[in-house]
């Protein structure tokens, strides 16, 4: 009897973050003092893994952590949720971990991380059959020759890769050529095209191959190009408290939509309505809408 498939193969980070509110950052040797605070897994591959297990799909997490306390804490808040940990990998050293500085009256965040300090995860600890099984892959490239492997074997077997692009770091533009759908942060169009418009990042990235590019904006909403018709979106609005995950929620959002099979202009707003609903609560995954949100939504 074969294994059974799994809708969503991840690839990427998990981390601990310890997130604090605060009025202001304060001046080089001040403090200040936390209003309140929360300490919570996250990692965008594992955020969106989050939310997609919660709104009903079957998803295999593929990483690496260290041996230390944290270790524990992130690989039982993945199976909490029913995420397949197989491909987590447990390595001397750290595990990622962020401390994160929250500021709402100004509507943003300042993150001090260390990435984990054991070896990335290599080409030959990716886990083929179950690639292979997949509905989808995605990943946001941190390991990246482990990435490019994975995405390599999606592209030939004909599955959908997915890649959440957060920064413009080697070998990101070899991951767009493996990719079905690649969507970028602001900072990183702008490292690409040198300048501010999102549009030209989305031709320029188009050009690698991808079906679906965009360019995610924060407050401002995004900008994708599909084929040859660019498609401006609004982001909902939000009594923001903390931006953290909002991101990592958008493109579990689209990637929902892509394996139901919903046309891209509404698994984008998916994405960004679910990003909306996370801002409003502290931490990247306390603000994922319920399946019954999501399908009450879907019935609007």
């Amino acid at each position: 009897m074969s294994n059974p498939p799994v809708d969503v193969y991840g690839l990427g980070q998990c981390c601990l973050d310890y997130i604090g509110e605060i009025e202001t950052l304060p001046r080089p040797d001040g403090k200040e003092e936390f209003s309140r605070s929360v300490l919570e897994c996250g990692g965008p591959v594992a955020t969106a893994l989050v939310a997609l297990a919660r709104w009903g799909l079957s998803c295999h997490f593929a990483g690496i952590v260290g041996d230390d306390v944290f270790a524990a804490m992130i690989e039982a808040s993945l199976r909490h949720e029913g995420i397949d940990t197989g491909g987590l990998l447990h390595r001397g050293g750290s595990s990622q971990f962020a401390c994160i500085a929250v500021e709402p009256a100004a509507a943003r965040r300042t993150i001090l991380w260390q990435r984990p300090t054991g070896e990335p995860l290599r080409p030959d600890e990716v886990d083929t059959g179950i690639v292979c099984r997949a509905g989808a892959v995605y990943t946001d490239g941190l390991f990246i020759d482990a990435a490019l492997h994975a995405c390599a074997i999606a592209k030939r077997s004909h599955i959908p890769v997915i890649v959440d692009a957060g920064t413009l770091r080697e070998g990101m533009l070899d991951l767009a050529s493996l990719s079905d759908c690649f969507i970028v942060a602001e900072g990183f169009a702008r490292d690409l095209t040198g300048d501010d418009d999102p549009a030209r990042a989305c031709r320029m990235l188009a050009a690698y191959g991808p079906s679906v590019v965009g360019v995610t904006l924060g407050s401002k909403g995004y900008v994708a190009l599909a084929g040859d018709r660019l498609i401006s979106g609004r982001a909902y609005p939000a009594e923001a408290v903390d931006t953290t995950g909002c991101g990592d929620i958008f493109h579990a959002g689209v990637t929902y939509g892509m394996i139901r099979g919903w046309s891209i202009d509404r698994s984008l707003d998916l994405g960004a309505w679910a990003a909306a609903a996370v801002s409003l609560e502290m931490g990247g995954r306390r603000g994922i809408p319920s399946i019954e949100a999501l399908q009450e939504r879907d019935d609007e």
